[in-house]
């Protein structure tokens, strides 16, 4: 069985403000650790559960972030931003069994995080087919473009419960909550033991429940924080003006919307 895991950090258990998810904060390191923890633990749940090779995308800013020695040696880590258009999917194909999602948060305008955004603090809401968009949804239709199942998502409570919306079979692992501009969260022991738990549970259901159907055609749209990028973005090849602050694209191939999103957040 062959597993693909996304990975992020502002869903990791105990992230809370910006300096926490930035190289170069104060407190950067502290939650690195954790990320890779909570990475590790659930490699080493989907091994246990019969996974023979797990491939690792850290997706976070940089995509330099999670400790590579701490994951077990027959994990394959992903590193940095090849511009590939799948982006935190990078490497996923037709080949995996399954996929997973560690430390995912709450989309932009959502009040389940003060982290929460979707893919680029610049954007304040993405819709595809006039659904509000998340980077889960957005990574899940990748895999379903692949015919991957999404089986597990582990983040903060909304998030978990806006994926459950979107595949009802997906095992979630709430690791925190958040309130204003604060967050509750799990001992990050205890969320670590939440991911094992739920990553075993994922993988010895059937996973083709957890198979999202893929749209026939798509109709996207981007609202940034200021008109000078949706003027900007707007000339890209198909792209269209939907208001001052506001780009439309519409594709019956959702690789062609995965490449407007390239170059357009």
């Amino acid at each position: 069985m062959k597993i693909y895991m996304s990975i992020d950090l502002e869903g990791i258990c105990g992230t809370t403000h910006w300096d926490e998810v930035t190289r170069g904060g104060e407190r950067y390191a502290e939650f690195q650790k954790q990320m890779t923890a909570e990475t590790a633990a659930a490699c080493r749940a989907a091994l246990e559960a019969g996974a023979t090779r797990v491939y690792v995308r850290d997706g976070h800013d940089s995509a330099e972030n999670i400790i590579a020695s701490e994951l077990p040696e027959s994990t394959v880590l992903i590193r940095g931003w090849s511009r590939h258009p799948y982006m935190m999917m990078q490497e996923l194909d037709h080949s995996f069994d399954a996929a997973m999602m560690i430390g995912y948060h709450s989309l932009a305008g959502s009040p389940g995080s003060p982290l929460a955004h979707t893919m680029s603090t610049r954007v304040s809401a993405i819709t595809i087919n006039s659904l509000p968009a998340s980077e889960f949804l957005i990574n899940a239709y990748t895999a379903a473009y692949e015919r991957v199942p999404v089986v597990f998502v582990s983040g903060d409570r909304a998030l978990c419960d806006h994926a459950s919306t979107i595949i009802p079979a997906v095992r979630t692992a709430a690791v925190k909550y958040g309130s204003g501009d604060s967050t509750v969260n799990l001992h990050p022991e205890a969320a670590r033991n939440r991911i094992t738990e739920q990553v075993k549970l994922a993988l010895s259901g059937a996973l083709s429940d957890c198979l999202l159907p893929l749209p026939e055609s798509f109709d996207v749209a981007i609202t940034y924080t200021s008109f000078t990028d949706a003027y900007r973005y707007s000339f890209f090849p198909g792209a269209e003006s939907a208001g001052p602050n506001t780009i439309r694209f519409r594709s019956d191939d959702y690789f062609e919307v995965l490449k407007f999103f390239l170059f357009t957040l």
